[in-house]
This record gives C-alpha cells, structure tokens and sequence, in this order.
C-alpha cells in the first residue's frame, strides 16, 4: 500500500495516531490540573515502566492539556552529563517567552521573569539561555547557588504569577532515574515546597520502573509527593484499537487473523505495535485489506529491523563483562522478567560481590534494573529473548 499514507508512526516519544489504552492517567491529570487551578493541594504524576511503553508520549500530551489551558511549561529530558539547572532553564524559556507576550500587563509576572533571569544566569552567565527575555535579574533570589533553593524560590514565584492570571506551571522531567541524587533532592524539594503552598504547580516525570527507589533515596518523604502510575503493556483490546482505528480511518480493514496475529507478536507493547504496522502496511499489497499473510511477513521484516536498530547497538556497547552478566541474566529469568542476582553469580562462577561493579553500570545505563532484593531484569522488552538467540 502507499507508504506515504501509512498511519503508523514508530519513534522515541512520537505520539501513535491512536493513544489507546492511556484514559485513566490522562483523567488523574486532568483533576490535578483543575484541583490546581481551584487553589487544592495535589500531588504530582510520576510515569514508571519498561522502554518502549508509551510514558514520554504520555508526558508529551499530558504538556498538551497544560499548554490548552494557558500555562508555563516545560519538557526536561534528564541527562546525567549535563546540570538540570541548564536543562530547566532552557526548557522554561520559550514557554516563558510566550507567557510574557500574552500578559505583558502582569507585574508580578515581570517580577517572576526577573527570578528567571538570576536562575538562568547561575547556568549561563553569559545570559544565552534567556535571550527574548528582556529583564534585569533580581539579585538575592533563585541565585545562591543551590539548586533546591533556587528552584524552588523559582516555581514559588511562577506559581503566585500564574495563578494571577489563572493559569499555572508545569515542569515535566523524562528519565528521571538519570539525573544526580542531588538534583532528584533538589526536584523533590521544590515541589514539596510549592505544594505546602498550595500553589498552581505541578512537578510530574517519568522514569523506569527502579524510579521510586531513586527518589526514596534522595528524599526520604519523596514517595508521598507524587501519585505513581506503572504503564504497562496494553491488554489486547486495546492493543487492536492501536492497530486497526488508524487503518479503518483509510479505508482500509484489518482481517481478524492478521490483527491477533500482530497483536500477539507485539505482545501489547506500544513502540512494537507501531513498528509492525508500518512494516505491515507498507508490505500489503491492498488496496482495502490486510490479510495474515501480510501480517507475517511485516512482522517478519520489523523484527529483523529490531534487532539491527533496537537490541543491536544496546548489546555492542556493552563491555565483555557486561555481556557475559547480561547473557546470565537472560538464561536465569524467569516467567515474570525477574533473574535471582544469585542464581546469575552461580551461572558465571564468580562471587556476587565480584559482580556488583558491572550490575551497577548496566543499571545506570538504563539496560537492567533491579525491582526487589536480589532481582535483576532487563528495561527493555525482548532483550532476553534477544541475547538468548545472539548468544546460542
């Protein structure tokens, strides 16, 4: 079929042409975000899950019913080379840009722009990252230094702004697990702050699912500032909305066989459901249907992509260790994704503690987590069945 019409849209954060299956998450912010405005306190919204489940797509669009509403916003994605101070800072300052130009009566907002001025200059003194911004900063506040201070005088004095004009302030943080355990502190703190306040701002991220083990470690009352939402794969009917809705939007069915079969490759997995799609559609012959035939050899050609693109350079980039402590890993899971750490030291032959330095690295890198005591799993989908099939 034409592939310029393919309705699928694989892709690190892009939203699928059907957000299936995500309606309770998407209704808790949409209370929280009227609870804000009416001046409640509320608690912010963390995303936790495995790659490839659908949380940044999911914070995208949670910033999407902020922005309709009028207000500040900001999208981080964390990166543990880089201080969060520059990344929030330039974050905040289209949104802030434009928020100027919509209330350019408002002098408490004014005043706000000014904090954002001191705030910014911390990371970026020579003033780059606020240009369009066309304030002095206002000495002795978001400028000490301290990261926690600093925000939160920041979101204090965004939120009482905002608020002035009925609106609020979000600030949204993808892999969240990837910042330092100061500035997950410092995040914390701040919106423990303008939450005691009772003001219109929300701190909402999303992390894998190690996330609340990392913000319990940074701030001991962490877990109770955020209402936590584990996205999981989707159940099969709604992985065959996912599918079918944006065909049937064509002209174009999907016969039964072929669906379940796409489906059950997929294993509900938004980022797999995309990627079969559109290798499906763009084999199909058509012009109106899209037969089992059609599903296999689409799903065939995807999983050939997956591997080269998706598993490939994940395992390549792992060190010899790593490799031989990942393929442990993936003969020791079990049924629910899980490996006892013990059962991987005995299958490699060397003490646990020996072993605890490339565990270690391979959580940091977002490859492995460990959900319990004495369990590792893999973050991404597949991976086992991956190494298992490198590896034999």
């Amino acid at each position: 079929m034409d592939p310029v019409r393919n309705p699928y849209s694989p892709g690190a954060g892009q939203r699928p042409p059907e957000l299936a299956g995500r309606e309770s998450e998407l209704a808790a912010f949409e209370v929280a975000l009227d609870r804000l405005a009416a001046g409640q306190a509320e608690r912010g919204l963390l995303l936790t899950g495995l790659r490839g489940v659908g949380k940044t797509v999911l914070l995208e669009e949670i910033r999407s019913m902020a922005d309709q509403r009028g207000w500040v916003s900001a999208f981080v994605e964390a990166d543990s080379d880089r201080p969060f101070r520059l990344l929030a800072s330039r974050a905040l300052t289209g949104s802030l840009r434009a928020t100027s130009l919509r209330h350019r009566s408002s002098a408490r907002l004014r005043s706000a722009l000014r904090v954002f001025k001191s705030f910014s200059l911390q990371a970026s003194p020579d003033g780059s990252i606020a240009v369009g911004i066309d304030v002095d900063p206002l000495d002795g506040r978001a400028d000490s230094g301290d990261l926690e201070l600093d925000l939160a005088e920041l979101l204090v004095d965004l939120g009482e702004a905002a608020a002035g004009f009925g609106a609020g302030v979000l600030l949204l943080v993808d892999e969240l697990q990837e910042l330092p355990r100061s500035d997950v502190a410092a995040l914390a703190g701040a919106a423990h702050r303008t939450n005691r306040l009772r003001l219109p701002v929300a701190v909402c991220g999303a992390g894998l699912p190690n996330l609340l083990t990392v913000l319990t470690g940074a701030k001991t009352y962490a877990e109770r500032l955020f209402a936590y939402h584990r996205i999981e794969a989707l159940a099969e009917p709604e992985a065959a909305d996912a599918l079918r809705l944006p065909t049937e939007a064509l002209g174009v069915t999907w016969q039964p066989d072929a669906l379940g079969y796409a489906i059950g490759a997929a294993k509900g997995y938004p980022y797999f459901l995309q990627v079969f799609g559109k290798r499906i559609w763009d084999g199909a012959p058509g012009p109106t249907s899209i037969s089992a035939y059609d599903a296999r050899a689409g799903v065939g050609e995807a999983q050939i992509e997956l591997r080269h693109s998706f598993y490939g350079p994940r395992w390549e980039r792992a060190a010899p260790a790593q490799k031989a402590y990942l393929a442990a890993m993936a003969a020791e899971v079990t049924a629910d994704g899980t490996a006892p750490s013990g059962r991987v030291a005995a299958r490699i032959g060397k003490p646990h503690k020996d072993l605890s330095a490339n565990r270690d690295q391979l959580i940091r890198r977002g490859l492995i987590y460990a959900p319990a005591r004495g369990l590792v799993a893999f973050t991404i989908p597949g991976m086992a069945a991956f190494i298992k099939d490198t590896t034999s």
